[in-house]
């Protein structure tokens, strides 16, 4: 086991898996190929319906397997495909969320525009699993930064650090420009899997993704304080991922770096989203005398408190997409 901890490893996802001992993972998270005829470096998602699902069934029950009873489960495909995935890990494991995370596609044929991708959220256990409290920023104008919901007078009542995250994630948004991008068709933004781990993970607890592509999760484990492991079958995104986790360390403020193809390799100065979009509850001790009587007994745990409160102080206001 301790020689997968901490690694980039290539090779087919469920070869690896199977050498993974039973429930000695805190977290699982996969995002495969969607079976849309994507080239993949050297991998084409091109499969017939039942071989695509036999396939992800799989790997799906080695997920399962390797991960510890008080650990979670993630998935993230497209409506088409998660409904199939749901149905069986139902039988395997205890289903707790679909996330709607709000990313708008491309339209294709007569269909209604495509504008969220599923995240399904399942644990090994029915009631000693892992998860906290996580709080995102009040909504506020962009200009004259004035709260958008009404709160029918009862502002002070407001939480400091945000309201409490649901299952609709409208506030972070897909990589969308080439320049913010490495040379992968399908690379996911680093705040999501940051706020996944700090959902459901203590630090240097093991996160393990097996289509670890461009090397998101692993680096946005290695932000937080957790140990990681990866697993790709394509060597060209092995290299983009090792690359990557050589320049992050533990909760450095200094944004997301893309393009590693490129002679310059310094972040944009107002890339600076990394790790300050989400709080947890649990991991921060304030004046609560202003709060509802219910809020009083939350943030009372010292275990990653200067972590945490690195993103609270770091946080600010920001709109991850750029004009078009």
């Amino acid at each position: 086991m301790t020689d997968f901890l901490n690694q980039i490893i290539h090779g087919d996802c469920i070869t690896v898996m199977q050498q993974i001992p039973d429930e000695s993972i805190d977290m699982t998270f996969a995002d495969p190929p969607f079976n849309l005829s994507k080239r993949y470096g050297k991998y084409k998602d091109d499969k017939e319906t039942q071989e695509y699902l036999d396939w992800c069934y799989r790997w799906l029950d080695e997920m399962v397997r390797i991960t510890k009873p008080t650990g979670s489960i993630f998935v993230h495909n497209i409506p088409k495909w998660l409904p199939y995935f749901a149905v069986h890990l139902n039988e395997i494991a205890y289903f707790r969320h679909w996330i709607a995370w709000d990313a708008m596609s491309t339209p294709i044929g007569k269909t209604l525009l495509p504008a969220h991708y599923g995240i399904l959220f399942y644990t090994k256990s029915e009631t000693d699993f892992k998860f906290y409290d996580l709080r995102r920023p009040h909504e506020r104008c962009r200009e004259c930064n004035a709260l958008l919901k009404d709160y029918g007078g009862k502002k002070y009542l407001l939480h400091p650090f945000g309201t409490l995250l649901n299952d609709v994630w409208t506030d972070i948004h897909r990589i969308r420009h080439q320049k913010r991008r490495d040379k992968h068709p399908c690379q996911l933004p680093e705040p999501l899997l940051e706020r996944l781990i700090m959902m459901v993970t203590d630090e240097g607890d093991i996160v393990l993704d097996p289509f670890i592509g461009a090397g998101t999760t692993a680096l946005a484990a290695k932000r937080l304080g957790r140990q990681y492991i990866g697993i790709d079958v394509d060597e060209e995104y092995i290299k983009i991922a090792k690359e990557k986790l050589k320049e992050v360390k533990f909760m450095e403020p200094k944004g997301y770096i893309y393009q590693y193809k490129t002679s310059k390799k310094r972040p944009r100065e107002d890339d600076n989203f990394a790790l300050n979009h989400t709080v947890r509850d649990d991991q921060f001790e304030f004046d609560t005398t202003s709060l509802k009587k219910e809020h009083r007994n939350i943030m009372t745990q010292k275990e990653n408190q200067k972590a945490q409160l690195f993103l609270f102080e770091n946080y600010r206001e920001y709109s991850v997409d750029e004009q078009e």
